[in-house]
C-alpha cells in the first residue's frame, strides 16, 4: 500500500528529525553491538546507551504504533515508517525491545483487560521490566499442547508447580508469560495462560551453554509459584487461543530482518576477501552466481513480509501466514552465514586470538547459533505442517496412522 501523507507527513519527518538529532548521542551511531544488546534484552545498558533508552521509552518511540494511553507512541503507520527511516538515516537503532515489545505486549494490547493493560504495558513501553516465554518442556516441545506444567487455585490466587525449558532469557526476566495446565482432563482446552513474578522464592533459573559459547536459553523451575487472580490473561482454560496468537507475533518477528542476517553486505565481504575480476564484479564466478540468488531471496521474503504485514491489520485471529514467513527467514538466516564462513575460508573459523578479526571471531558464532533458528519458536517441520493443513488444505495424515 503506498504512502500518501502529503504535508503532514513531512512535518512529521522535520519533527522526528529534530527529536533525534537532540536525543540520539552520536557515540552510538551504527553501534550494532548496542543494537543487538537492546533486541535481545541481556544485560542492562550504561552511560550513553542508557540515556538512548529512556528517551525512546519516555517518548513512546520505541513502540511507535501502541496507543498513547499506555505510553507509546499513537503513530500511524506511515509515521512509524517515517520514523524508521529517519533514525537509519543517522545509524540510530531502536533500544526498546526483548518480549516484552515484540511477543507478549502486542498479544496483551488485544486479550487483556484494562486493568492489565494499564499495570504492565507502560514498563514495556519504557523498557523498565524484561519478559520472558515459559512455553516448552522437556515432555512438550512440539506438542505444546501436552504440556504439564500445572497451575492450582489456592483461593485468593494460584499456585504453579512444574518445570520450562529454553525459555530465553530468563535469568534476566522479571516476569514470565507462561502456559500452564488448569484441567488436566482436557488437552488444548485445559491450558491457560498466566504472569509469573520471576522475583519470588519459588522460581528457580539455570542458563543452558550453548555450542557458540553463550547462554540465552534456561531451564526454569517453579515450586509453588505465586500468580495473582488478576494476572491470568484470557479465560480460564482459554489460554491456546491466547498462546497461539502470542505465536504469530513471535514468528512475524523471526520472519523479519534479525532473522536473515544484517551488516556488512555479502557480495562488499566477498569482494574484500575473495577479490574482484577486472570489471569490479566478485572473482569467482560460482560463488556470485550464489550471492546473487541469496539477495534475490532475501528481497522476495521482505517483499512478501510487507504485503503479509499490509495484509494482516486488523485480523485478530492467528494466522498461519507467519509459519511461512518464519520458515523463509531463518532459511535465509542460515544461507547468510553459510555464505558468510565460505567466503571467509579460515579466517571465518577462528574462535579466539589476534589472528581474527572481532567480525571473524562473531562470524562463526552467529553461524553456529544460527542452526538453532530452524528448531526454536515451533521447528521447520511443525511450520511445513500447519502451511500444508492449513493453507493447502491437506489431509492430516497423522489420523489414519
Amino acid at each position: 500500500m503506498a504512502d500518501f501523507g502529503g504535508a503532514e507527513l513531512e512535518a512529521f519527518r522535520a519533527e522526528a528529525r529534530e527529536w533525534l538529532q537532540a536525543n540520539f548521542p552520536k557515540s552510538l551511531a551504527h553501534n550494532s553491538e548496542a543494537a543487538t544488546q537492546a533486541m535481545m534484552g541481556g544485560e542492562k545498558p550504561t552511560g550513553d546507551a542508557a540515556a538512548w533508552k529512556r528517551a525512546m521509552g519516555e517518548k513512546g518511540w520505541g513502540v511507535p504504533t501502541w496507543p498513547k494511553q499506555y505510553g507509546g507512541g499513537g503513530l500511524s503507520p506511515q509515521q512509524a515508517r517515517v520514523l524508521a527511516q529517519e533514525m537509519d538515516r543517522i545509524g540510530a537503532y531502536n533500544p526498546i525491545g526483548g518480549m516484552g515489545v515484540s511477543m507478549f505486549g502486542p498479544t496483551l494490547l488485544e486479550y487483556g483487560t484494562e486493568d492489565q493493560k494499564q499495570r504492565h504495558i507502560p514498563s514495556i513501553v519504557k523498557g523498565e521490566l524484561r519478559w520472558c516465554q515459559g512455553y516448552s518442556e522437556p515432555g512438550a516441545g512440539s506438542d505444546l499442547a501436552g504440556l504439564q506444567t500445572k497451575c492450582e487455585d489456592a483461593g485468593d490466587h494460584w499456585v504453579v508447580n512444574g518445570q520450562k525449558i529454553w525459555t530465553s532469557g530468563a535469568q534476566y526476566a522479571d516476569w514470565c508469560f507462561c502456559l500452564v495446565r488448569t484441567d488436566t482432563t482436557k488437552k488444548h482446552e485445559g491450558i491457560s495462560f498466566v504472569l509469573i513474578n520471576m522475583h519470588q522464592p519459588g522460581v528457580e533459573v539455570r542458563p543452558i551453554k550453548l555450542i557458540a559459547g553463550n547462554s540465552p536459553f534456561c531451564e526454569t523451575f517453579f515450586t509453588n509459584a505465586r500468580v495473582e487472580k488478576n494476572d491470568m490473561v484470557g479465560p480460564l482454560n482459554g489460554g491456546w487461543t491466547v498462546g497461539k496468537r502470542l505465536l504469530q507475533h513471535e514468528r512475524s518477528g523471526q520472519g523479519g530482518n534479525r532473522m536473515i542476517g544484517g551488516g556488512v553486505s555479502v557480495p562488499e565481504l566477498a569482494k574484500a576477501y575473495v577479490g574482484v575480476d577486472d570489471k569490479g564484479r566478485i572473482a569467482d564466478a560460482d560463488l556470485r552466481t550464489r550471492i546473487a540468488k541469496h539477495m534475490i531471496d532475501a528481497r522476495a521474503h521482505l517483499l512478501t513480509l510487507r504485503r503479509a504485514q499490509e495484509e494482516a491489520k486488523g485480523n485478530v485471529n492467528p494466522s498461519a501466514t507467519t509459519s511461512v514467513m518464519k520458515n523463509s527467514g531463518t532459511w535465509i538466516g542460515q544461507e547468510r552465514a553459510e555464505l558468510t564462513l565460505e567466503i571467509m575460508g579460515a579466517q571465518g573459523l577462528g574462535w579466539d586470538g589476534d589472528a581474527f578479526s572481532k567480525d571473524e571471531r562473531e562470524a562463526v558464532r552467529s553461524w553456529l547459533s544460527g542452526k538453532a533458528t530452524t528448531i526454536f519458536g515451533g521447528s521447520q517441520e511443525i511450520q511445513s505442517n500447519i502451511v500444508s493443513k492449513r493453507i493447502l488444505g491437506l489431509p492430516d495424515t497423522t489420523q489414519n496412522q
